[in-house]
């Protein structure tokens, strides 16, 4: 027992020494949370949205208060286990570590599939966008185009990657912010714009639930995309300065997330009936198309291609460290566990960029519709991702409870809020259902992950036959 007692010592002095050399290099804490300002805000909330408020009204900023709270829930319980066991894998190393190398490895690669796929959606709306103002250029060649600028952004390391990421972000907070400004001039009656607000209107009954609970349940799955990429705080959480700020990041990042998207939501649905925005426009343009705003759609196409490639940006990134991850793990091969100058990934980041050139030849193949259940099964696959980390926080729990540091990062009211959080993702995803789109998506999400599980089952798990697993390891010690 002594001898088990000092070898835990010595990990424990061990993993304190790597932290404290990480402490001379990384990112700063308010970086990584604009970089995750950077990799979440994308076209489906610029754009998007305003296929959610044609389901669900203006309720559907209730929606967004609510996929706030889950994301919360999610990110604190991803927190809890980075403060108390930095792990470069993030949460499918944690998988691992609770539930077995199945678990990490269907964790891993579910995260990998629905990346490239939201990689895929959003270079097909920057070409899309682009070819406002080049009608004749086909869309592919567009697509090639920021393909390779996001693989060369990636190729410059970390520290010009979150300079580039961060820029994105202060010009999607930026622009947001000003539309939120904009908003409460006309509110408190200090612009002199002809255009009245209607915020009064925005909490009637007829127009809070126009399609009923069922509407409002249904449209609850868009809310929640819109944070589907907070798990890049995780992946990014070992570049951080000082490891244990990874709390304080991914909060002030869900804080400024929920503020900007409730705020600006209620500024479009006060300026602007709901009933006059449409799925094909963002609800942006519709409620400033209002006012003599001079290149209105073009200022409106820019922000919303930065927005999308810095979102594009962010999933490779992500994606291609976690594919590291996976090959320093025998998940995939070990070639994509090598890194070049910078630390760059280089074979995992090709592959995520040949997964993206796979998508987009998809995309163009695919009837629309067919390729929107794809992007909408990405999505789910995202989410349902959370439902894992939670169920690990769970399992980790006991083991953080038995450390003497008193000052470290606590999920508030875990067990509890843990599993409240899985019944509230599994209630927005069963929303999903009553909508054709995201109904195929969720089935289709089910499918990837079962294809995930199958691999591993008969030809990962198989050749790992006889070694020993690192979850046994872990509690041995």
């Amino acid at each position: 027992m002594h001898s088990e007692h000092v070898a835990k010592q010595m990990v424990n002095e061990s993993k304190k020494q790597e932290v404290k050399k990480g402490n001379t290099k990384g990112i700063p804490w308010w970086q990584l949370s604009l970089i995750g300002m950077g990799s979440i805000i994308g076209a489906g909330f610029l754009l998007g949205t305003g296929l959610s408020i044609k389901t669900a009204g203006t309720s559907m900023i209730f929606g967004y208060l609510l996929g706030g709270l889950i994301a919360f829930l999610a990110f604190s319980a991803l927190a809890e286990m980075s403060v108390h066991d930095p792990q470069p894998g993030s949460f499918r190393t944690y998988a691992k570590l609770a539930f077995g190398h199945r678990m990490g490895f269907i964790s891993g690669w579910m995260y990998w599939i629905s990346g490239v796929l939201i990689m895929s959606s959003e270079v097909t709306a920057l070409s899309i966008f682009t070819q406002y103002w080049f009608h004749s250029v086909p869309l592919w060649i567009f697509a090639i185009i920021y393909s390779i600028l996001a693989l060369g952004i990636n190729l410059l390391g970390m520290s010009n990657f979150g300079k580039i990421e961060t820029v994105f972000a202060i010009i999607k907070m930026s622009t947001l912010v000003i539309f939120i400004l904009f908003g409460a001039l006309l509110l408190f009656g200090v612009s002199p714009a002809s255009t009245t607000m209607q915020a009064g209107s925005v909490f009637k009954p007829s127009n809070l639930f126009p399609h009923g609970f069922m509407g409002w349940w249904s449209s609850l799955i868009f809310a929640l995309f819109s944070f589907g990429g907070i798990a890049v705080v995780g992946v990014t959480s070992n570049e951080l300065k000082h490891k244990k700020d990874v709390s304080q990041s991914g909060i002030v990042l869900i804080i400024a997330l929920v503020c900007l998207y409730v705020l600006s939501l209620f500024m479009v649905v006060s300026m602007v009936s709901w009933t006059k925005i449409n799925a094909g426009e963002s609800p942006f343009v519709t409620s400033l198309s209002g006012f003599p705003i001079p290149y209105l759609g073009t200022i409106f196409n820019i922000i919303i291609i930065s927005a999308s490639f810095s979102t594009m940006v962010g999933s490779l990134f992500s994606i291609t460290k976690v594919l590291q991850s996976l090959g320093k793990d025998g998940d995939a091969a070990k070639l994509f566990s090598h890194t070049i100058k910078k630390g760059v990934p280089i074979w995992a980041l090709l592959l995520g960029i040949s997964g993206l050139a796979a998508a987009i030849i998809v995309s163009f193949l695919l009837p629309s519709t067919v390729y929107e259940y794809l992007t909408a099964a990405a999505g789910v696959t995202l989410i349902l991702n959370w439902c894992i980390i939670l169920a690990s926080q769970i399992k980790h729990r006991k083991d953080y409870l038995d450390e003497k540091a008193k000052r470290t990062f606590k999920m508030i009211g875990s067990p509890f809020t843990s599993y409240a959080g899985i019944a509230l993702i599994a209630f927005v995803v069963c929303g999903g259902i009553f909508r054709p789109n995201e109904r195929y998506g969720v089935f289709i999400s089910i499918g990837i992950i079962l294809i995930i599980f199958l691999t591993y089952t008969f030809f990962v798990g198989k050749n790992r036959s006889g070694k020993s697993d690192s979850h046994a390891t872990r509690k041995s010690s």
